[in-house]
């Protein structure tokens, strides 16, 4: 089994892991902030790039705006979602409002949109709010069995 490469939400550092190693208390190299909080964090659209360029684990975007009220009701889930995902799973959130240029480049239409990568492409999309088992049976159904 190979190592896996980990893109820090702080600072954009590359962080490898090999496989013996536990994940979840992995922190980066760089900054020493942890890999894997017990949340989603909030991204710029650079370090979104980076995590999907980058990274070797799949990448589940929630992309929202403060003022949408269906994205405010779905982050209670999806945050419950990205636990049950674990180091498995890069969870992140793009503010659509503060990064503009990123949500235009993924042709977002409307929100709350969650866009799933994995190796470096789109492989889902979806709009509108979900329940957190909806969230975990979308992306489990669109990741190869190993990654899920």
């Amino acid at each position: 089994m190979s190592e896996t490469r980990v893109v820090c939400t702080r600072c954009g550092g590359v962080n490898r892991l090999p496989p013996a190693r536990p994940a979840e208390g992995a922190k980066c190299g760089k900054c020493g902030a942890r890999l894997f909080a017990d949340h989603p964090d909030d991204v710029d659209g650079a370090n979104l790039d980076r995590q999907i360029a980058k990274g070797t684990i799949p990448v589940l975007v929630d992309v929202w705006a403060p003022w949408c009220g269906p994205c405010r009701m779905m982050t209670p889930a999806f945050e419950a979602a990205s636990q049950r995902f674990g180091p498995r799973v890069r969870a992140v959130k793009l503010n659509s409002e503060t990064e503009q240029a990123a949500a235009a480049r993924l042709t977002i239409r409307s929100i709350p949109t969650m866009i799933l990568f994995l190796g470096g492409r789109e492989i889902g999309r979806s709009s509108g709010a979900m329940t957190t088992g909806q969230i975990v049976e979308w992306v489990s159904a669109r990741l190869p069995a190993a990654a899920a």
